[in-house]
């Protein structure tokens, strides 16, 4: 094994990108880099090492990482006389070692299951010439990333990854080829760690994985995710939440699982992607939006009032404007919460790339305005059935634009607001759960007082 002492003292600084899977990564990045005897730092200019979590999904996060690690060769030198440049994460299982191509200033790669060997790697890069890159992107032999030490951002909250990869090969999605098969944690380590979470204070999890749906397929022979969630919710956390979900996998014991188990929270981020059949058949999604909609109906009869977001892609290729009729009149009707929409980026190695579109882009960005529209419209209503009732907080800390505004998410992933209380420190109510009663309701946050004493 490589000496690592050559990395005590060194300062780092971790930039994510992408979904809630690389949050989790990079905490395990941190965690790495502590153990090594590393310390933290809060921006680049400062970091002898700076590693970059990425994602591969759109093309706009491969720009983003290009041009911040690009900019760092304009910074003043590293604290240490030498800055190390490290990339994880889908883009560097994707591009491997070609990635000094893209971005000739970096040092060191490592793919999405090889996060342990980045130490390893560092001290490689560290000891070398500083004229190639240290690449790490193989799949074998490799544990899961939730057993490497952690620095959590939270005191409060844990992302606790259940599954790893992905089986289902949407013709738009570059995960399976970055991410792998699905490969499920033992029942046994989840709840371990779970309950392990409980103990040391943190009251919210959410479970991880790419189709948390299909949990333990590869285990057991068949799906147990309804199982997983009655067992943690015995551990003694007071909040779990679970993302992503494929519609197409969310069984009847799920659904009621959700609605039996007081710790599961009453909402759930169901990606839908289009509401047009015929769409949906392209995009290889294995349900029709008439499949989506009964999904919808029985889990508002399990779960009534339980909100619901979403995931849609605007302008892919072949969508005509009844297709995105479809799309909307669906929104409309399942009334969500909140949506991430997003115009379609072609992904070099997936079948949609393939496929010919001459849509004007103004078109497709016509649309997407128009859902935009359409969507806050739903999370106002959404949401204006709130006004006057009380949600329980679980508050986060101040707001970074007013330090005497606090901030929480309710039991639907409601972002809610409050005053802080004279006699009180943002720094007190941190972590606790809170009473609010809701005096405003806008799309995208509600507002109220502080009722009672936090918890």
């Amino acid at each position: 094994m490589t000496d690592q002492r050559s990395l005590v003292g060194k300062t780092y600084f971790v930039r994510i990108f992408g979904c809630q899977m690389n949050l989790h990564d990079a905490e395990r990045v941190s965690g790495l880099l502590d153990s090594c005897g590393c310390i933290a730092v809060s921006d680049a200019a400062d970091a002898d090492v700076v590693v970059f979590m990425t994602c591969s999904v759109r093309e706009k996060a491969d720009t983003h990482l290009y041009g911040e690690a690009s900019n760092l060769s304009r910074l003043p030198a590293a604290p240490s006389g030498r800055r190390v440049v490290a990339v994880g994460g889908c883009i560097a299982q994707r591009e491997g070692a070609n990635l000094s191509q893209l971005v000739p200033n970096v040092d060191v790669v490592f793919g999405t299951s090889a996060l342990a060997s980045l130490p390893e790697l560092l001290v490689e890069a560290l000891e070398g010439d500083g004229t190639g890159v240290v690449a790490d992107t193989g799949e074998e032999g490799r544990g899961f990333s939730a057993d490497l030490p952690s620095r959590r951002a939270s005191s409060f909250h844990a992302w606790v990854p259940i599954m790893y990869g992905c089986n289902n090969f949407c013709t738009y999605c570059i995960v399976p080829y970055v991410r792998g098969r699905e490969r499920a944690r033992r029942m046994e380590r989840v709840v371990d760690e779970v309950a392990r979470l409980a103990a040391e204070g943190v009251r919210e999890v959410t479970l991880l994985g790419q189709n948390v749906n299909s949990y333990g397929r590869d285990l057991y022979g068949e799906p147990r995710f309804a199982e997983l969630l009655r067992r943690v919710g015995q551990t003694g956390i007071e909040r779990v939440r679970f993302t992503s979900s494929n519609p197409k996998d969310l069984s009847a014991d799920t659904i009621r699982a959700m609605a039996e188990v007081p710790a599961v929270m009453p909402h759930l981020h169901l990606a839908v992607q289009s509401g047009s059949t015929r769409i949906l058949k392209a995009m290889n999604r294995s349900y029709t939006r008439e499949q989506y909609l009964k999904i919808v109906s029985d889990l508002r009869a399990a779960v009534p009032g339980i909100a619901l977001s979403t995931d849609i892609i605007v302008g892919f290729p072949g969508e005509t404007e009844k297709d995105f009729a479809d799309t909307l009149s669906l929104v409309s009707e399942v009334g969500f919460s909140s949506a991430y929409t997003f115009i379609y980026s072609r992904r070099p190695g997936t079948p949609a790339a393939k496929i010919a579109d001459d849509t004007p882009r103004d078109v497709i960005q016509g649309r997407f305005e128009r859902l935009a529209r359409v969507v806050e419209d739903c999370a106002l209503a959404a949401n204006q059935g709130e006004r006057g009732a009380v949600v329980e907080v679980l508050v986060e800390g101040a707001s970074k634009r007013d330090e005497r505004v606090m901030v929480g998410h309710s039991p639907k992933n409601q972002t809610v607001l409050f005053a802080l209380p004279a006699d009180r420190s943002a720094a007190s109510l941190a972590g606790t759960l809170c009473d609010v009663r809701v005096k405003d309701a806008r799309p995208w946050f509600l507002r109220g007082s502080l009722e009672g004493e936090p918890r």
